[in-house]
């Protein structure tokens, strides 16, 4: 009895994560029992402390058959799975029970070829052999493997039923797992409390309630409604949907037994569905006020940024368990409190695999990559090998910081904890390597890997795409087995960067096709591109899409599409606002900054007035917004205003991009040398974008001696940008000094520098025409010419006159005129008024900034043709209405 009771006290200090105090009573006992040995190695291997497990079975030079499966099962479950089979061919004997231990270990390590090819040899099986084996296809989505294997199965227990459900629930084939049960029901198989949760758990993807009403008599005529955990499960199944919350918790309230986690699960619902107060309140009612409800809460509480009242609750509990030191822990890094979660972690009595893993993790997403590899280190030079979150995370901070030497060193690490071939493990690693540029290790581990998930594909194909190995990661990517919304994110996002737009909504058209559902980052990235190629009626008919699938609600979409009709010149942009029930600082600064891209200063500054009403406080962005806007519709004083609040009023330090708008606001007004002083005041070392904006402002006001000192300082900074020298060039033919223009285009032929062309670009019936400056090559050209001279000729009569000081060369004014008649621009609304009905609006896109001659040709252009004509260049949108511009001249 003595004997027992010491067995006991150990099981139950190892239970409460007390480890050192469990090895002192197993060292004080006078005789030990060899249950007594396994009970304390279980307690070292539940706890990750694998050396100090096999120290003691070491010590009784291996024990029984039921020692050396317990040490199988500890390296099992942390992933080394090389150390379990190198205890496992180390048995003298075995019995079915150490045959199916190495089975479920290959099973719980994602390696299904080497638990199938064991299972194969196994000189005995029983039911529990062929669950493991069913376990290990389920788990890793091979269901006609399972279900075949299952259809073989001498004989079944409701083991097996179970995981056949589970495993068809989480492929999300729901239908198919409710109709399993269904069939088990028919050849009179009662279900139990775990194959009662696991058809909840697939009716609850159904995301049918009448279905889960429609089990409840079952429940009830099984007696099993009444079972506290059947109770719970029905309970957890109602809180996945987040509309039934109220009908979850009717459910609770008539429950006629609770338990503790029957009281956890409703606080977690309540919290994660946002009703933190309603949790609190359950919370309080809970007599007991469990470990688990006290860390559903604590988490919750946490989640939502009451990092305070977790605190308090933490506080409160007499003597926290490993379990709720690590859930404040997690609960501080969730709030970027790294510090807090340090302090309370130095201060943990005992910490577990999982109290390292989380700081680890916490630590590498809060972007101090280098203390969560420093921190890996620790728990290595203390004797625990790291978890598979613990090394998965290391990779993720090497990937941060390119730390490839220190990558290698890890993945050393993970090979020698035996997890290598763990497909979370392979997945990182890919990851890691790829971001570090490795593309010869990407490969090697992708091929090395026994088991290639979707992840692990997906992984593949980001690795190729951040190296740019666009055309590889297409051949990938057209090899995939099975696709998920991650594969076509990752592809359709890759073409888009890649300036490809095509390709990458004809990869969206396949995808929808396929009728697989886009997500928010899908359609996010889709609406940047037509905001960055101003493709209107591509963007809408994204929106519609985003409307039939219910996300054109959710905020980063609203934001996108917002910013995207900006872009595109829509005042669908204002109803797009104006619509949305949920605004971030996001969603403010797009505003703001899409008028100051129209020149609607005043309209900026309203909003920024009513952002304050509604209680946002700006930041950097907004500000850069602002004083664009102020820039662009001539607010000297407004403009003042505001970059002197920055820090006045928000404690915000001004940034090269505020001091390049503030040089652009003086320049532009006509206060050349007051913006050049500003910038030799300035406290930080000025950037080319601020010399741009000088150089800028000089060609406006044609002030040479400014201009040459700024474009001066820009040749040193960025020698191969063309555009330096053009508009430096510019200065001087506006002024006739030929002899200047002459050296600046010896310099650019000594540098090796050539002008970009001017390109414009047009959406006319949802295909794209661009044309380039002196465009020979377009299909319709002499038609698009002829319509321009005859265009031109109107113009005169009408008072035109071209601007010839905008021509580079010392040319005579005919030859200076017909140069400027061929401007992308003009091309475009030439082909424009071509092909398009009399009267409709025309919207053009061009690369770089418009030149004054094409501002006043287009100022001409609407009026005579009596179009409203829209151009968005290389710095702002102008809108020519009726012979006048949005912009007041002033640009």
């Amino acid at each position: 009895f003595d004997r027992s009771a010491h067995t006991d006290r150990i099981q139950e200090l190892a239970w409460l994560g007390r480890l050192r105090e469990a090895r002192e009573v197993f060292d004080a006992m006078p005789h030990r029992s060899i249950f007594a040995w396994n009970t304390m190695i279980s307690a070292y291997c539940n706890s990750g402390m694998l050396e100090d497990a096999r120290s003691l079975v070491d010590a009784i030079s291996g024990g029984n058959v039921r020692t050396s499966t317990i040490l199988l099962s500890g390296y099992a479950r942390l992933g080394r799975v090389l150390d379990a089979r190198r205890v496992f061919d180390g048995m003298l004997e075995r019995n079915t029970i150490a045959w199916n231990a190495m089975v479920s270990c290959y099973v719980r390590n994602g390696d299904v070829t080497m638990a199938r090819r064991l299972f194969d040899a196994m000189p005995s099986k029983d039911v529990t052999s062929w669950n493991s084996m069913l376990t290990g296809y389920c788990h890793s989505r091979q269901m006609v493997d399972a279900w075949h294997l299952f259809e073989q199965m001498p004989e079944r227990n409701l083991v097996s039923w179970t995981v056949v459900i589970s495993g068809y629930a989480r492929i999300e084939q729901h239908g198919k797992a409710w109709d399993i049960f269904r069939m088990m029901h028919r050849e009179g198989v009662s279900p139990d409390q775990s194959n009662f949760a696991s058809v909840l758990l697939a009716v609850t993807g159904l995301r049918d309630l009448g279905v889960l009403e429609g089990l409840r008599p079952l429940a009830l005529k099984t007696g099993f409604e009444s079972d506290v955990v059947i109770g719970t499960s029905m309970l957890n199944a109602y809180t996945r949907d987040a509309s039934a919350l109220d009908t979850a918790m009717k459910f609770f309230e008539g429950m006629p037994e609770r338990n503790e986690y029957t009281w956890s699960t409703m606080i977690a619902a309540l919290s994660h569905g946002g009703r933190i107060d309603a949790a609190t309140a359950v919370y309080e009612r809970d007599p007991v006020k469990s470990i688990p409800c006290q860390t559903a809460l604590l988490t919750g509480l946490a989640r939502c940024g009451r990092i305070t009242d977790a605190r308090i609750l933490f506080d409160q509990i007499p003597d926290p368990i490993v379990v709720s030191w690590n859930a404040m822990i997690t609960g501080y890094m969730q709030n970027g409190m790294v510090d807090e979660a340090k302090e309370l972690f130095d201060r943990m009595p005992f910490r577990n695999t999982i109290s390292w893993a989380g700081m680890i993790a916490g630590y590498a997403q809060n972007g101090r990559n280098q203390e969560a590899l420093d921190l890996l280190q620790a728990q290595h030079r203390n004797g625990m090998l790291p978890s598979l979150s613990s090394l998965t995370s290391s990779f993720f901070a090497c990937s941060n910081i390119g730390a490839l030497e220190t990558g290698n060193q890890v993945h050393s690490l993970a090979v020698k904890a035996g997890c290598q071939f763990n497909s979370y493990i392979g997945n990182a690693l890919i990851t890691m390597y790829g971001k570090c540029g490795n593309m010869e290790y990407v490969r090697q581990v992708f091929s090395r890997m026994r088991v290639k998930d979707t992840v692990s594909w997906n992984s593949f194909i980001s690795a190729l795409v951040h190296n740019n190995m666009l055309e590889d990661a297409r051949h990938i990517f057209d090899n995939m087995l099975s696709r998920d919304v991650v594969s076509w994110t990752t592809i359709i996002s890759a073409y888009a960067q890649a300036e490809r737009g095509t390709e990458a909504v004809e990869f969206f058209k396949i995808m929808l096709h396929k009728h697989e559902v886009p997500n928010s980052p899908i359609l996010t990235i889709l609406l940047s591109m037509c905001g960055s190629l101003g493709a209107p009626k591509l963007g809408q008919q994204i929106h519609t899409v985003a409307i039939k699938h219910g996300r054109d609600s959710e905020l980063i979409v609203a934001n996108a599409l917002m910013s995207m009709y900006f872009k595109c010149g829509s005042a669908d942009s204002h109803k797009v606002f104006d619509s949305m029930e949920e605004r971030d600082i996001f969603t403010w600064n797009s505003f703001i900054t899409g008028c100051a891209q129209h020149g609607l200063g005043r309209e900026a500054i309203k909003m920024y007035k009513h952002m304050r009403s509604a209680g946002v406080l700006p930041n950097e962005v907004t500000f850069v917004g602002l004083l664009n806007a102020c820039s662009h519709a001539g607010l000297v004083d407004e403009g003042w205003q505001f970059f002197k609040s920055m820090s006045r009023d928000y404690g915000l330090t001004p940034l090269l991009e505020h001091y390049a708008c503030m040089v652009d606001l003086l320049g532009r007004t006509g206060n050349v040398q007051g913006a050049e002083q500003f910038i030799y005041d300035m406290p930080i070392e000025p950037d080319a974008v601020i010399w741009s904006a000088l150089l800028g402002a000089c060609k406006i006001h044609k002030n040479a001696e400014i201009g040459r000192r700024a474009a001066e300082r820009l040749f040193a900074i960025e020698p191969s940008n063309s555009g330096n020298y053009v508009m430096l060039s510019n200065i001087y033919s506006s002024l006739g000094m030929w002899v200047e223009v002459a050296e600046v285009r010896r310099i650019m032929k000594q540098q090796g520098v050539t002008k970009e062309p001017g390109c414009s670009w047009m959406q006319i019936r949802n295909k794209v025409y661009s044309f380039v400056t002196g465009d020979k090559q377009h299909e319709q050209i002499e038609e698009v010419e002829s319509t321009l001279q005859d265009l031109y000729t109107s113009l005169r009569t009408a008072g035109y006159v071209p601007d010839t000081e905008f021509v580079l060369h010392d040319i005579d004014e005919e030859q200076k005129e017909s140069s400027l008649l061929y401007h992308s621009e003009k091309l475009a609304v030439a082909y424009g008024l071509l092909v398009t009905p009399q009267g409709m609006p025309i919207q053009i896109m061009k690369n770089l900034r418009i030149c004054g001659d094409c501002h006043t040709f287009f100022k001409f252009v609407s009026q005579v043709t009596k179009r409203d004509i829209d151009i968005r260049d290389g710095n702002r949108f102008h809108h020519f209405r009726n012979g006048s511009c949005s912009c007041g001249d002033f640009w």
